[in-house]
C-alpha cells in the first residue's frame, strides 16, 4: 500500500503509540494502513493495570483481568459487585482509561488533530471493531488477514479507481 499525507500520519502516530504510554507495556503487532480503513495487532503487556497481558488489536483484544478485580480492558468488575459500591454510580463502566478504549481514543485524536490542519472532510468512524484473540490459530489468521488486506482492496466495497 502506497501511502498518502493522511496515511503516513495514520502510521507514523500508530508506531507513536507505545512510547506514549510506556506504562501500559505495549507492543505492536502486525498492521496495514488502508485507503479508508485501518488494521493493528497490539498486544497490551503485563502492567499496574492488569494482572496478566494479552494481546489485543483494532481487530483484536484480549479478556484481561485486573490487579483489583476490574477488567483492564473496559474497567469493569469481573467480580460480584453486590455490595461493591465503589463503582461511580454515573459510570457503571467506571473511569475509561488505560485500556483498548483508551489508546484507541487517543490515537484517532492524534492523527484528527494533524489531518484537521490541511483538510476539513477527514472523520474517523464513531466505533470500531475489535476481536478478541483468543489463541495461536486465531492469531496466526487474523496476522495473515491484516498482511493479505492490500491484496483484497479492490474485492472493498469502498474501493475507487
Amino acid at each position: 500500500m502506497i501511502l498518502n499525507g493522511i496515511g503516513e500520519i495514520v502510521q507514523h502516530e500508530w508506531l507513536k503509540t507505545p512510547g506514549i504510554r510506556p506504562d501500559m507495556n505495549l507492543t505492536l503487532e502486525e498492521f496495514i494502513v488502508m485507503p479508508n480503513h485501518f488494521h493493528a495487532i497490539i498486544n497490551i503487556g503485563k502492567n499496574r493495570y492488569n494482572s496478566f497481558g494479552g494481546i489485543h488489536g483494532i481487530n483484536g483484544n484480549h479478556d484481561i483481568r485486573g490487579v483489583d478485580g476490574r477488567d483492564a480492558m473496559h474497567r469493569v468488575s469481573t467480580i460480584n459487585t453486590d455490595t461493591n459500591t465503589s463503582i461511580n454510580a454515573g459510570n457503571i463502566f467506571g473511569p475509561q482509561s488505560k485500556n483498548i478504549v483508551y489508546i484507541v481514543r487517543g490515537f484517532k485524536s492524534a492523527v484528527s488533530k494533524q489531518v484537521r490542519t490541511d483538510v476539513s472532510y477527514f472523520g474517523w468512524q464513531r466505533r470500531y471493531h475489535d476481536h478478541i484473540i483468543r489463541d495461536k490459530e486465531a492469531h496466526l489468521h487474523i496476522q495473515q488477514y491484516i498482511v493479505n488486506n492490500p491484496q483484497n482492496w479492490q474485492e472493498d466495497r469502498f474501493y475507487t479507481v
